[in-house]
C-alpha cells in the first residue's frame, strides 16, 4: 500500500532491527521526518528534501474528462507510475483514496489521487503523465480535480514534492499551493545480515 515507515527522533539498534523486519530482507525502506542517518552497512538508495505544500488558496475545479480509477485500473496505474516516477506507488495504493485519470483512445495517460488522510487534511499524490503527453496541462487538471473533491468534503488539500524537482514546485506554487515546511527523505536498504528479532 505504501512504503513509508517512521522512526523515533533518536532511533536505537532495536528500532533499526524492527524497520528491517517490517521491510523484509533486501527491500527498500522510505523514511521521512527529522534527518536520520542509517547505521553502518545500510545502503543509501537516495536522499533528499521534501517540501510540504498546502492548497488552501487554489482554484480547484472538477474535470469532465477525469474518470474515477478502480482496482481494475491498477495494472495500468502501476505501469504509468513505473515510467513517470511520481514517487512510491504500489498495487494497493489506490485503496488510500480517490484516484482520477485521463484516458486517450482507452489508454491511461495521466493520473492523480489521494494518499495520506489526517483530520481535516488530505494529501494529493501519484501525480503523473505519460512522457508522450506531458506539457499539455493534464497533470494540472487532475490535481485541481482531486483538490475539488477534497475541498468539497470540507478538507484542505496538501502535497509533497522533492525540493530538487523545481519545475513541479514552480507549477504547484503557480496553482496557489504554498510552502509549509520541509522534511528529509531517505530511501535505504538494510544489509542482508541484520538480525531479525
Amino acid at each position: 500500500m505504501s512504503p513509508f515507515m517512521a522512526l523515533p527522533d533518536s532511533p536505537g539498534d532495536a528500532d533499526w532491527r524492527d524497520i528491517a523486519a517490517l521491510a523484509g530482507q533486501g527491500r527498500e525502506v522510505t523514511l521521512t521526518g527529522p534527518a536520520v542517518e542509517p547505521p553502518d552497512g545500510w545502503e543509501i538508495v537516495t536522499r533528499g528534501i521534501v517540501l510540504r505544500l498546502i492548497g488552501d488558496r487554489i482554484a480547484a475545479a472538477p474535470d469532465e474528462e477525469a474518470v474515477r480509477l478502480t482496482q481494475a485500473d491498477v495494472p495500468e496505474m502501476l505501469a504509468l507510475a513505473e515510467s513517470a516516477k511520481p514517487g512510491p506507488f504500489l498495487p494497493r495504493t489506490i485503496e488510500m483514496g480517490t484516484y482520477l485519470g485521463i484516458r486517450i483512445g482507452g489508454r491511461l495517460i495521466a493520473m492523480a489521487g489521494e494518499r495520506l488522510h489526517l483530520p481535516g487534511w488530505t494529501e494529493i499524490s501519484g501525480v503523473c503523465t505519460d512522457a508522450d503527453w506531458r506539457g499539455r496541462g493534464l497533470g494540472t487538471r487532475l490535481v485541481l480535480a482531486v483538490a475539488a473533491g477534497i475541498l468539497e468534503r470540507g478538507e484542505t488539500p496538501f502535497l509533497h514534492v522533492l525540493a530538487s524537482n523545481t519545475n513541479a514546485v514552480q507549477l504547484y506554487e503557480s496553482l496557489g499551493f504554498r510552502r509549509h515546511g520541509a522534511v528529509s527523505l531517505v530511501r535505504t536498504r538494510p544489509p542482508a545480515e541484520v538480525p531479525i528479532s
